[in-house]
């Protein structure tokens, strides 16, 4: 009996130590400086060497107990993307195994990124080399990481979940910042909570000095020194845990080798805290078990800070941005010749896997270009990693178009062309199609035979036909004829005199310079929508009432009335502005046409008291107030000179609301907001065209010597704000029907119209439609997002039945499967939430 109560009293003395015991995790890396501390080749060398070294050290140190093994953390997926390219599949083979071991860990991203920037597509996409490597090779990742940069993003938790993304840390520079209070935090460790309810499991810690202690990128630097400082953390009023972890060593080196963690964690542990060779995974993993139910959520916005830079190449930037708006229709097509030709776009494979690393790496995080690289080396990477997308995207949009086309069954020889709709709802918009001949000439719709009203029009030097093109189908077509002979009469769109352009909807007053000064809403009372803020209006560039340049009529027909305005000041640009005869929206194209080096803005200000500005962040849709007002931006550790823009900003008193629309920009200013101060009062809206916004020290110089910026924007009323209302009217504008001539050489799709798919939930949008990543055999990945603050119900419905569906992550890797009920897809989706399906219909 005694030995019995000796025993228990051996395994409660045990028990008790293991509770008390503090666990400290030490994480080794080499910090990724991509294009700043070295170039592109150094780096590849880097990466080679490094991965060799410790996949050795890892062999050198099994023998030992697993604490103290060697372990090794790759900050992006591109060390391994490098690897797989320049070592024979054995060696990688190697390093696969050491990933699933544990000894190597990588995160989902390809670099560390900057995401404030990043459409949400572009964000996922960037990410779709792991997807590839978690289905070919079974392993399973669960880390991100945004590291350095000061701020952060309150939609990326969001995104990460819905990869597969489980834990992230985040170390700031301390550097380069106008963020003032990092050495004081809130919360330490949390879990980062999307507006989604989804969340990841994030260690940030207060800074305690430089970036080379806790709180900085470099954590571990001296991981003596780190465990020390972990030791003193544990069990503190602001860290109530025994478990604690230090990562990162590499700081800004090239390269780094080293045996240093498994001797510091032999050396240092004791009978009161065990050290861990660390591969951060192991530390979340025991972190949550310990106190995953205990610890507080956040949900909250931090703004941008270096995000801001790639506003210093804005033209570039935007080139990326709408290559990523443009992969919405080129996929839907080729999601729709995959039908008929299931080798459609196999040759343009490799060019697709360089395009979304290319989204990986565009927005890499040292985009202050204040390093040993040159700028113009700096810059000269950006364009080029910006070419493989957009060379891509061109040549799938290319491809799919003349596919649809051979597909479309053709009756008879007159000249048919179809308008394809990319997105989920039935719309009604313009359609160009090509002109070459020099007469007049009438369009009909197939479908009805009746003719619609159309213009000839000329853009860029080449002339088309523009059509009003009624209902078109969700994902879907109509075709029409063209005939030679003169058009039927329809009314004019709009008429056009002493500046003033008018037509049903809407009566604009322009100043030379393209500046709006009055916009009055005919359907709501003739209400006035501009206001005059610190001597700015809507559109207006800087001039305000300035008449110093020429304003004239360019083209008016039945479709629409394009007026074009032409200024040097104050800086040369031209602005056209378009007024439809059907549709309430108004069209605005800005062209700046020099060179520029201050920060430049478009100034929206609007006639509404006491208004709210929701907007597109990183996958959310934001309040712009503080928390402690009801919004979604943190009130401490931010930054709010410049908030993320991406599809749009919605302003809304309650009663009234204007939507802008914003397709080539990606941020925007409340009012005078400042680094510390978020104005939500003056009634102004003001979008960055450009420019380094922390002086000419970060970023790059003069927009490395562009001069042409494209930057278009529209405007829309309503009632009552609704985010889904917002965001189509937003894709509407940023989605145009894709014309494309019908040749019927392949004849598999009607002749008249088609709808591919349709949805029920109109507040739920279809995000994209696209051919699996894992080739058209795997069926199609449909991404939707609720854009309403409740879960709810959807349908999913295709032109043919479904035969199997299932969740996936957003990196197409699949979850579960999915309700398939007659057919078509059934689902649940929570309230905010971007959900990804894979979806095989049934062969004929």
């Amino acid at each position: 009996m005694k030995i019995y109560i000796l025993f228990f009293l051996m395994s409660l003395s045990v028990a008790l130590c293991a509770q008390t015991q503090k666990q400290l995790y030490i994480s080794n890396d080499d910090h990724t400086d991509y294009m700043w501390t070295a170039n592109e080749e150094q780096y590849k060398e880097a990466f080679l060497e490094m991965l060799d070294y410790y996949i050795a050290q890892s062999d050198q140190t099994a023998s030992l107990p697993s604490a103290f093994q060697s372990r090794f953390n790759c900050d992006g997926t591109y060390w391994l993307w490098e690897y797989e390219k320049h070592k024979t599949p054995a060696a990688f083979q190697k390093l696969i195994d050491k990933i699933k071991s544990g000894h190597i860990s990588v995160p989902y991203n390809a670099m560390v990124s900057c995401y404030g920037a990043i459409p949400a597509e572009g964000i996922l996409r960037g990410m779709y080399y792991a997807g590839h490597l978690e289905r070919k090779y079974g392993i399973k990742l669960d880390q991100a990481v945004a590291m350095e940069n000061q701020t952060l993003p309150l939609g990326l938790g969001s995104l990460w979940a819905g990869s597969g993304v489980k834990y992230s840390w985040k170390g700031v520079c301390n550097c380069a910042t106008k963020v003032k209070d990092l050495k004081k935090r809130d919360k330490e460790i949390y879990w980062y909570k999307g507006l989604d309810d989804s969340s990841v499991l994030m260690k940030w810690y207060s800074i305690t000095g430089d970036n080379m202690q806790l709180g900085g990128y470099a954590e571990a630097r001296n991981p003596s020194h780190a465990v020390d400082q972990l030791t003193a953390l544990c069990t503190s009023p602001q860290y109530p845990y025994h478990i604690a972890g230090a990562f990162g060593y590499g700081w800004d080196d090239l390269r780094t080798t080293t045996d240093i963690f498994p001797a510091t964690a032999r050396e240092k542990t004791t009978p009161e805290r065990q050290i861990i060779v660390s591969n951060h995974s192991d530390f979340f993993k025991a972190f949550e078990a310990a106190y995953g139910k205990v610890i507080p959520q956040e949900s909250v916005a931090y703004g941008n800070e270096w995000d801001l830079y790639s506003a210093s190449m804005a033209e570039v930037s935007a080139k990326v941005k709408r290559s990523v708006e443009k992969l919405r229709a080129a996929e839907a097509m080729s999601a729709i010749a995959g039908l008929g030709d299931k080798d459609f776009g196999a040759g343009l494979a490799d060019m697709r896997q360089e395009a979304w690393m290319a989204l990986g790496i565009y927005y890499e995080h040292d985009w202050t270009a204040d390093g040993p690289v040159k700028r113009d080396d700096r810059a000269a990477w950006q364009r080029k990693v910006e070419n493989r997308l957009t060379s891509y995207v061109d040549s799938l949009h290319i491809k799919a178009t003349q596919k649809l086309g051979n597909q479309i069954k053709k009756n008879g020889n007159q000249t048919r062309f179809y308008a394809f709709n990319p997105l989920s709802w039935k719309r009604t918009d313009i359609c160009d199609i090509p002109y070459r001949g020099s007469g007049a000439a009438k369009v009909f719709e197939v479908s009805s035979n009746k003719e619609v009203p159309s213009q000839k029009i000329t853009s860029n030097g080449k002339q088309f036909i523009r059509i009003l093109a009624t209902d078109i189908p969700s994902v879907g077509y109509k075709v029409y004829k063209l005939i030679e002979g003169n058009p039927k009469s329809f009314p004019i769109a709009a008429s056009f005199e002493n500046n003033e352009l008018e037509n049903d909807f809407f009566k604009i007053k322009t100043t030379n310079l393209g500046v709006i000064t009055s916009l009055v809403d005919k359907r709501n009372g003739n209400r006035e929508w501009v206001a005059n803020v610190n001597g700015k209006f809507m559109n207006d560039l800087g001039s305000g009432t300035n008449q110093s340049g020429v304003v004239r009529l360019e083209q008016n027909g039945p479709v629409s009335a394009t007026i074009i305005c032409q200024s040097k000041e104050p800086l040369s640009h031209t602005t056209r502005i378009t007024l439809y005869h059907d549709i309430p929206r108004i069209d605005i194209h800005n062209e700046i046409t020099e060179n520029f080096s201050n920060v430049q803005s478009w100034s929206f200000s609007y006639n509404l008291d006491g208004a709210e500005v929701w907007h597109e962040e990183t996958g959310a849709i934001l309040k712009a107030r503080l928390t402690t007002q009801g919004g979604h931006y943190a009130s401490m550790n931010a930054r709010f000179d410049w908030l993320t823009l991406h599809h749009f900003a919605d302003i809304h008193d309650g009663k009234n609301g204007i939507t802008l629309s914003n397709a080539d920009c990606s941020f925007m200013k409340l009012g005078n907001s400042a680094f510390g101060d978020l104005d939500t009062q003056t009634r102004q809206l003001s979008v960055l065209a450009g420019g380094q916004v922390d002086g000419e020290n970060l970023g790059i110089l003069k927009q490395d010597g562009d001069s042409l910026f494209i930057q278009r924007f529209a405007l829309g009323m309503h009632r009552d704000f609704n985010a889904a209302e917002s965001m189509r009217f937003s894709l509407e504008h940023q989605n145009p029907f894709v014309c494309g001539f019908v040749t019927g050489t392949e004849p598999t799709l009607p002749e008249k119209e088609y709808s591919f798919l349709s949805i029920t939930n109109p507040d739920i949008i279809l995000w994209g439609i696209k051919p699996a990543e894992d080739g058209y055999d795997k069926g199609m990945i449909a991404r939707v997002w609720n854009f309403m603050d409740n879960s709810s119900e959807f349908k999913l419905s295709f032109e043919k039945d479904i035969h199997s569906a299932f969740q996936a992550t957003h990196v197409e890797t699949d979850l579960r499967p999915a309700g398939v009920v007659n057919g078509d897809l059934q689902e649940s989706i929570g309230k905010n939430q971007i959900k990804t399906f894979r979806v095989v219909l049934k062969s004929n």
